[in-house]
């Protein structure tokens, strides 16, 4: 599998046998450049505009946008767990989706703009993900410290951080993922990475925590 981070909550997961599932593709009015891909299935969290731009990506078969299982192929199953997207119940902003996708023995789990610290019913279907993608910024999301205890609770083995600032949203009121990064040992930390390759025979080479080249 190959995971690659294009930007904000976008993720390109590519399966070996050629499936492209692309995470909360993000449209114009983000601050990243828009990329128009192909992409099989889309997993949308919620329907805000920079989670939502399925019209970005080409040749679709299959959009998920509502809690429930969902097989995208033999071998390949995706869980949309409900979630809130604030710290009050969804009052705030509403609700988001968290996924778990498992392909080739893998466990993936994106959790969208989640706001507050997952239940234990999230928790219970969510835990031990081999790659956890988690929003780090705050304000609109949890933060890092937030997203530190979260990956605890799911007992995560590899994080990728999402959702924070960067050069392309730096008028927006959210942190880098410094304060998350805090908690890892800076030996188990990559950086700068184009892609992230990842099989189940060499989980134990990840790294705990990768940060995508921006």
């Amino acid at each position: 599998m190959i995971i690659r981070h294009i930007g904000h909550a976008e993720f390109l997961i590519e399966t070996e046998s050629g499936m492209r599932i692309v995470t909360d593709p993000y449209g114009e009015g983000c601050g990243y450049p828009v990329h128009r891909m192909r992409a099989d299935a889309a997993l949308i969290s919620h329907g805000h505009h920079d989670h939502n731009a399925a019209d970005t990506l080409e040749g679709l078969q299959t959009v998920v946008d509502r809690a429930g299982r969902y097989t995208l192929a033999p071998g390949i199953t995706v869980t949309a767990v409900r979630g809130y997207h604030d710290d009050a119940q969804g009052t705030k902003r509403g609700e988001t989706l968290l996924f778990l996708l498992e392909a080739e023995g893998l466990r993936i789990v994106h959790l969208g703009d989640l706001g507050c610290l997952p239940d234990e019913t999230q928790v219970s279907i969510l835990k031990k993900p081999d790659i956890l993608m988690i929003p780090v910024g705050g304000f609109y999301t949890i933060d890092g410290r937030t997203a530190g205890k979260t990956a605890s609770m799911l007992e995560a083995r590899t994080v990728l951080p999402m959702h924070y600032k960067t050069a392309y949203n730096a008028d927006w009121p959210i942190s880098g993922p410094e304060d998350f990064l805090a908690g890892i040992p800076e030996k188990d930390i990559r950086r700068d990475i184009e892609v992230l390759r990842v099989t189940k025979g060499d989980l134990d080479c990840q790294p705990r925590a990768a940060i995508f080249r921006a």
